[in-house]
């Protein structure tokens, strides 16, 4: 058995070629993939080779952790998930090529518990529930933000989920062409906003070198909460953290039950999905695709299409 992926053999070097699986076990599901989200965060990391080095890392892998499918097959222990509508957060089931994250596949092979049943309405807006969630996960382990960095998607989300929760909340944006789409938030550019007593500011942007300005623009006590993934290392003055007595915390992995909770969001209408995929591709041009998701600043969220692809 095998399947078509997306490869990255090393840095600017992206393939589409076809794999071996790994044999579907007791435990596991076949899921064969309509979808998958091009990140572009830590994938554009992967891609230009400035992902830092941490176990397992290495090429080539496959990457992708937003994928939607349906289970096609099943292992023993759970014929009955066969049909449903599920996302994939990634999958390791290439050989000896490294699933990271291992979504963008046609078909791939998974353990149950990491596939999740949605609603098959949400299509291809399924692949954003990686991202929603992620957002969710750095919101409930602290105060709501009142000033987020990034108008990306994950900004977005992070916003929404803000506003949603009752906090009044600012997004600091440079680039005009992302500056439009605010849901019941302000989208400023930094050298516009005044404010300096902002007591919870999440960064989604990716930039290890705005450090310094974040904590000039905290209340005392404040908090920067690093919600991006950062490819290199930070450094700040410390006297002005130390006059503000700053805080700083790192949002992570998010966990099952934060899941949960983004599909409680979604199913019921709290959390909206639209307005946040602004470019499509067939898979089979995958390496195109990825250099638009990454050098072309309209392009929010890009997704490959698989169902063409067996």
């Amino acid at each position: 058995m095998d399947a078509l992926a997306v490869v990255l053999n090393g840095p600017e070097d992206l393939s589409i070629s076809r794999l071996p699986l790994d044999p579907v076990g007791e435990s596991d599901l076949l899921v064969d993939i309509s979808w998958s989200g091009i990140s572009t965060g830590t994938e554009r990391l992967l891609f230009e080779g400035r992902m830092p080095p941490f176990p397992g890392f290495g090429y080539p892998l496959v990457p992708g952790y937003e994928s939607v499918g349906e289970v096609v097959a099943a292992g023993a222990n759970h014929t009955a998930l066969v049909g449903p509508t599920v996302f994939v957060p990634g999958a390791r089931c290439f050989g000896a090529v490294r699933g990271l994250f291992g979504g963008a596949a046609a078909r791939v092979v998974v353990p149950a518990a990491r596939a999740t049943r949605i609603d098959p309405d949400l299509r291809e807006r399924g692949v954003l529930i990686a991202l929603a969630t992620t957002a969710y996960h750095a919101i409930v382990a602290g105060a709501l933000p009142d000033l987020i960095v990034g108008h990306g998607v994950l900004g977005r989300l992070l916003a929404r989920l803000a506003v949603m929760l009752g906090a009044e909340v600012t997004v600091w944006e440079t680039n005009q062409i992302r500056m439009d789409g605010a849901l019941g938030y302000r989208v400023v550019r930094e050298g516009d906003d005044p404010r300096r007593d902002y007591r919870s500011i999440y960064d989604v942007s990716g930039s290890v070198d705005a450090i310094d300005s974040l904590i000039g623009r905290l209340a005392p006590g404040g908090e920067i909460v690093l919600a991006g993934f950062y490819p290199g290392r930070f450094s700040f003055a410390f006297p002005a953290a130390f006059m503000r007595e700053a805080r700083f915390r790192i949002a992570a992995e998010w966990r099952p039950e934060d899941l949960d909770a983004v599909l409680a969001m979604i199913a019921d209408g709290r959390l909206s999905l639209d307005g946040l995929i602004t470019h499509r591709a067939d898979a089979s041009d995958a390496p195109a695709a990825y250099r638009t998701a990454f050098a072309d600043p309209s392009c929010l969220k890009m997704i490959l299409d698989w169902r063409a692809s067996a």
